[in-house]
């Protein structure tokens, strides 16, 4: 963090009657979090906004300055500040930890509510559920990019381009019928099949081919790496399909 004898900045952001800058609002919390007296410049209009911009040679707000010099908007204020800047395109496991997490939570919260407990192996199979249904969830919001980005990889969606529309219902589907212990014989295979397809297309690409693709199990926009993550992802499918058969023919 850099060393300053008057720890004050000028920010100027857009206040608007229909625009309120986020980044503007960042800016001000992080300086102030830091110990900065900031001194509040808001821009009233778009001309005002564009006056300031055409004055100070800048293309977007909001802009700061600490000590007479322009530091720059949010992201140039975190790097002036030693703080880490998040690269957009950096491969990131963060979305399917989260989804994760949340899954054997959900199934927590579901044995206690049920079992009167948390205690059960029935944990491990909502979770897997609640996984596939959270997983499906993601892909359904963007289901064209989703698509897309599965063509790179999975080798039935190569032969058959219509079962990339597919996959995000089928998954989806099959997570709720297993939640709901409905539907056995058609969910239980469903995973089975679609889980088993995903495992040998990631191996195929990842291991096989030594390809570096992202995955798109949590969706079109994802920056997860192909690899591990989604080759869990189907082998929990493959486990879940197999032992709901085996519990229903049990």
């Amino acid at each position: 963090m850099p060393d300053t004898d008057t720890r004050s900045a000028d920010l100027y952001r857009m206040v608007m009657p229909k625009h309120l800058c986020p980044w503007g609002l960042k800016t001000k919390d992080l300086l102030e979090r830091e110990g900065y007296s900031v001194e509040d410049h808001p821009l009233r209009s778009k001309e005002e906004a564009e006056a300031f911009q055409v004055a100070h040679e800048v293309k977007t707000t909001p802009q700061t300055f600490i000590g007479g010099a322009r530091i720059g908007g949010y992201e140039d204020v975190r790097r002036f500040l030693g703080k880490p800047v998040r690269d957009p395109e950096a491969t990131s496991y963060r979305p399917v930890i989260a989804i994760f997490s949340v899954a054997f939570l959900m199934a927590l919260a579901l044995s206690w509510l049920v079992l009167g407990t948390v205690l059960s192996w029935r944990v491990i199979e909502w979770a897997i559920a609640c996984g596939m249904v959270l997983l499906g969830l993601q892909k359904l919001q963007d289901v064209e990019s989703f698509q897309t980005m599965f063509l790179n990889y999975d080798l039935l969606a190569q032969r058959h381009v219509r079962y990339g529309y597919i996959y995000p219902f089928a998954e989806t589907g099959a997570g709720l019928l297993m939640l709901a212990g409905v539907l056995t014989w058609l969910a239980a295979p469903g995973a089975l099949a679609i889980g088993a397809i995903g495992a040998v297309s990631v191996i195929k690409a990842v291991y096989l081919d030594k390809r570096e693709l992202k995955c798109a199990c949590v969706g079109g926009g994802s920056n997860v790496p192909l690899g591990f993550v989604s080759l869990t992802e189907n082998l929990a499918m493959v486990a879940m399909g197999l032992w709901m058969l085996i519990k229903l023919f049990a």
